[in-house]
């Protein structure tokens, strides 16, 4: 299975869906089942931040309880939608979706970047131990 790698707290607010889409600079041509890893890097600043602590709390984490080097999840990769237009609170996908509140908080909208479009996201009930990787790369699950 294909697996992306993800720096907490944004794994856990992905697969928790305080954040509909996941962000990234890049596009991948891959559609289909995708397994969530989460990093074994917490960003901590962020985690602090007030907003992110209150989300992260509706699901019992915090910095100190978050799963590291683990794949969390799996999901369905549907598309990867460019940003076309980015506004400081709202953003504009090519699709002509717009983005904003929360989810525009939690993702990087800037002009050129990605939004990753997926359904079916399953947080697993047991976690699976793994090394991340860049990218997408293979795990047999």
């Amino acid at each position: 299975m294909k697996v992306l790698s993800m720096i907490q707290p944004w794994a856990s607010l992905f697969v928790h869906g305080e954040a509909k889409y996941e962000t990234r600079t890049w596009k991948t041509p891959y559609r289909g089942p995708l397994a969530i890893h989460t990093s074994k890097k917490i960003d901590k600043a962020v985690c602090n931040h007030v907003a992110i602590r209150a989300l992260l709390s509706k699901h019992g984490l915090t910095v100190d309880n978050l799963p590291t080097g683990q794949i969390i999840s799996t999901c369905n990769l549907l598309d990867c939608i460019r940003v076309i237009e980015n506004n400081q609170t709202w953003a504009v996908l090519e699709d002509g979706r717009e983005v904003s509140g929360n989810e525009f908080f939690l993702g990087d909208y800037r002009v050129g970047c990605y939004a990753w479009i997926v359904e079916d996201k399953t947080l697993l009930n047991s976690f699976i131990q793994a090394k991340g990787r860049l990218g997408l790369w293979e795990y047999e699950l």
